[in-house]
């Protein structure tokens, strides 16, 4: 029988685009581990999706995970856009190249390991779980942020 994980995943920017972070809570039993990163010049969306990259590529076997975010773009881009933009070789209904297509290949990839139920959680309502990754967010952004203060014009 696989691990239950609980997962909670966000991502954040200041400016869109501009410095962003990711954060991801992963919870096993009594067990927690913490996640962040970020990225000087980035979106809202390419953060919350390295926040469900990382989260699933920590994962050391298989697992029966239940994924909680706040982005309805990766809730929905997994469960209902996904397996249409791989048959349309990476285009979007209207034939446009999907946006982030390598994040989300690199996505793709990590889920074929796991079984996920995904929740969505809307965001600042005090889930503890997404109030913990949203703060992991923004310390994965902070570095990024500093940088872009002190950066000579």
């Amino acid at each position: 029988m696989k691990k239950e994980v609980e997962v909670f995943t966000d991502g954040a920017c200041s400016g869109n685009p501009g410095p962003g972070g990711w954060g991801a809570l992963l919870r096993f039993g009594a067990h927690e581990k913490a996640l962040s990163g970020g990225e000087a010049l980035t979106t809202n969306n390419r953060m919350e999706l390295m926040g469900a990259i990382s989260a699933l590529e920590a994962l050391k076997e298989p697992c029966t995970v239940d994924l909680h975010t706040d982005s309805e773009y990766l809730k929905n881009g997994v469960t209902k856009w996904m397996h249409g933009w791989k048959r349309n070789g990476w285009r979007t209904a209207d034939k446009k190249p999907v946006k982030n297509q390598d994040l989300w290949e690199r996505l793709d990839g990590a889920l074929k390991r796991h079984e996920i139920r995904w929740h969505w959680v809307k965001g600042h309502a005090g889930h503890p779980g997404n109030e913990r990754a949203d703060e992991l967010a923004r310390e994965g952004m902070a570095p990024f942020k500093l940088r872009r203060a002190v950066s000579p014009q």
